[in-house]
């Protein structure tokens, strides 16, 4: 059976250490973040994941969501205690809005939080999560009686909240949808259409799902230019807040997926329900991005997260297992083989793990300080700095978090061997769980597009130059410090192949866009390194520093050093390869006749 500890002193290192959450006392919400506070959020919600939620991983994997004839849907068996549990704890409360009953907390204390939920139980941890992107949608773009109406009860979790994009037609090429919205006398409309991969779209946890719904209007362009946003309540509610009646909207089925059994990723179709305007018509693109931009840094936090879990199983089960001798000689020569430990394979495996993990944690809540900081900092310099950085890294921790969090999964079960492919470990469900992530809210090659396509010229390449400033500058600071020198030195170089390759798309990707195609993921991957390589170097200062002052506990600060050695020597230089691939361009992707793909 897989076991599962929050990494609560990790966590608690890189909050002080590389977000620093006390220097930004002064910032709105943040004097609510006092260190015992958020000592109190972690291990207290540290407890509550892994002995009310991690439990029903395995139950939730196993049993599934059931439909009912008439559309209803059960949620796996102890999900709905544990979700009622989970609203009167409050958890679902505390980054949201003070003004619609939520704590108003710092989003970083948050992002902690979740990251531990999500470790424990991704599935179930998908049916809060959907519902807080719906609650910055409507605290963004609603207006101030959509926001009485669905808020409150949204942020208290007695109400949950979904995203409605995708249509059997279309994915990512939003503009091809065909739900329609006819205005009626009221200034309500009806919606009419079907919506596919609807997770949380219809269960028994809440009274009432709150649908932000995307569809056109008649006569509205037939593109992504013509996409309107609309509220559309599963169940109406009254003047008086109470519910009325069934609106028109129902599960059709639910998906049968690879993994994350335990949510119910449903069709949903829309016969003519009743549904509001939210912000301005023909801008629903934008007031959906506050969505998915929210939702693809939760999905980076689903990468982080699997892999976590995933990590220490791995770990427990290298201590244990006894297979052959170590090359050295027996490790053990009173017993009959040595553990698994012994072995530089397995090692190799746990430590990447170990330096991804720890680094995309950093990365991760360094990320939602830029949230924090974008729309509460003091100053108009410093909110964009903050948009422009995470802006700049949301698709780069999407990306690259999910990829390397399937890459740490399957290299956990790895690890297992045989018992790795059967179900009673639970190994085989981490790597179910987290291919999914790689794919929902924007495939990652879309995020690598985005990067390179958007986001690198954006307001004249304003946010790549900041990165790259800042990177810059804390190497300078770095090389100058023993203990920190070599590993500033090769995170330069691979700064540097970073620079190399984005001046060669602004060279060569205007002459030839599929340049620019052929190298995103590699771009993303690249910059991803970077960006992590930025986390481990802020890790290390701290822990040389720490260690010198006679601070902390000395076998952790260790590890630390250890671990961003082992990032500098045997991950870093994979930059040198990244660049190399981008600058081949995309003559050879592109060359061959799509008739001799399959030259049977």
């Amino acid at each position: 059976m897989p076991s599962y500890t929050p990494p609560v002193r990790d966590v608690r290192f890189v909050l002080e250490q590389v977000v620093g959450l006390s220097a930004h006392a002064q910032v709105e919400g943040f004097a609510n973040a006092t260190p015992d506070t958020v000592d109190a959020v972690l291990e207290e919600g540290g407890r509550f994941v892994a002995e009310v939620l991690f439990p029903l991983n395995q139950v939730g994997d196993q049993h599934g969501c059931t439909r009912a004839e008439d559309g209803s849907v059960t949620t796996p068996p102890g999900f709905k205690e544990a979700y009622r549990q989970f609203v009167e704890s409050g958890w679902g409360t505390l980054a949201a809005p003070e003004a619609f009953g939520g704590q108003g907390m710092p989003h970083v204390v948050s992002t902690a939080f979740q990251e531990f939920m999500i470790s424990a139980n991704m599935a179930f941890a998908m049916y809060p999560g959907l519902a807080h992107g719906a609650i910055a949608a409507l605290v963004a773009k609603g207006n101030p009686e959509q926001q009485a109406t669905y808020l409150p009860k949204m942020v208290s979790g007695e109400w949950g909240g979904t995203m409605n994009l995708t249509e059997p037609q279309c994915g990512t090429d939003l503009g091809l949808i065909r739900t329609k919205a006819e205005p009626q006398a009221d200034g309500s409309y009806r919606i009419t259409g079907t919506k596919i991969f609807i997770s949380a779209g219809e269960h028994d946890l809440t009274d009432n799902i709150i649908h932000l719904v995307l569809a056109k209007t008649p006569g509205a362009p037939d593109s992504s230019r013509g996409i309107s946003l609309f509220v559309v309540p599963k169940v109406l509610v009254n003047a008086d807040g109470s519910l009325g009646a069934r609106n028109a909207v129902t599960c059709g089925s639910i998906e049968h997926k690879m993994g994350i059994h335990g949510n119910s990723t449903c069709v949903l179709n829309y016969d003519g329900a009743t549904g509001w305007l939210v912000g301005e018509e023909m801008k629903g693109l934008a007031a959906m991005f506050i969505m998915m931009n929210a939702a693809r840094l939760g999905v980076g936090l689903q990468g982080l997260a699997v892999a976590e879990t995933a990590y220490q199983n791995a770990v427990h089960y290298a201590r244990d297992r006894r297979q052959g001798r170590a090359l050295t000689g027996p490790a053990e020569p009173g017993e009959k083989a040595d553990t698994l430990m012994v072995h530089p394979d397995v090692r190799r495996m746990l430590m990447e793990a170990k330096a991804w993990t720890e680094g995309l944690r950093a990365l991760c809540l360094w990320g939602a300080l830029q949230v924090d900081l974008e729309h509460k900092a003091g100053t108009e310099v410093e909110r964009q700095m903050a948009g422009d950085l995470i802006g700049l890294l949301t698709p780069v921790i999407k990306g690259v978090g999910t990829d390397k969090g399937y890459e740490v999964a399957t290299n956990a079960q790895q690890v297992y061997g045989g018992h790795g492919y059967i179900q009673e470990w639970g190994m085989e469900q981490y790597v179910r769980d987290a291919r999914i992530a790689m794919i929902y809210e924007g495939t990652n090659g879309v995020q690598a597009m985005d990067l390179v396509g958007r986001k690198l010229a954006q307001n004249g390449g304003r946010a790549v130059q900041a990165f790259f400033q800042i990177v810059t500058e804390e190497l300078a600071l770095a090389k100058t410090v023993p203990s920190t020198a070599d590993f500033a030195a090769r995170l330069e170089r691979a700064l540097g192949d970073l620079q190399a390759a984005t001046m060669w798309f602004m060279a060569n990707g205007m002459k030839n866009p599929d340049h620019v195609g052929a190298g995103a993921v590699s771009y993303m991957h690249l910059m991803g390194l970077v960006a992590t390589g930025l986390m481990w170097l802020r890790m290390a200062t701290a822990a040389a520093r720490m260690q010198a002052a006679g601070e902390g506990d000395a076998a952790f600060l260790d590890a630390k050093l250890v671990t961003a050695r082992f990032f500098a020597e045997r991950i870093l230089p994979d930059a040198g390869a990244l660049r190399r691939k981008i600058e081949g361009g995309a003559d050879a992707v592109m060359a061959l006749p799509e008739s001799m793909f399959l030259a049977a």
